[in-house]
């Protein structure tokens, strides 16, 4: 079974970082875009970032580009959302997820794998 344990939610200032952890399990890592979704409260799930299956290249949502860096660790099955400048608006859920293609990441329903929520809490 494919596994997929996210990590690293919590409460911080605005204006500071956390850095979100998603190991996978059960899967072949290299062969699948990996990333991160999140989902304030009343809104829907949006795609925040990912890094590509293909060529290793890193995507980003025009809302955190420029303040969250995502890596991968190949020998780990993991990777990290490293969030700096954080803002209040990034209160949400964020959850960890894979799929074959990046472009899963236009829309939530196209996910194939979902690892179960961090919560992060930004205070202003």
């Amino acid at each position: 079974d494919v596994q997929l344990q996210a990590s690293g939610g919590g409460l911080v200032q605005a204006g500071g970082s956390l850095r979100l952890s998603c190991a996978a399990s059960g899967l072949t890592f290299h062969d699948y875009a990996i990333g991160w979704f999140r989902q304030a409260p009343g809104k829907e799930r949006e795609g925040v970032s990912y890094i590509s299956a293909s060529d290793g290249s890193a995507h980003y949502a025009v809302s955190v580009k420029g303040r969250f860096t995502i890596s991968r660790d190949n020998a780990k099955n993991t990777v990290y959302l490293q969030m700096n400048s954080l803002k209040p608006e990034d209160t949400a859920v964020y959850y960890c997820a894979a799929d074959r293609s990046g472009s899963s990441w236009i829309k939530a329903n196209w996910i194939h794998y979902w690892g179960q929520g961090t919560q992060v809490t930004v205070s202003s």
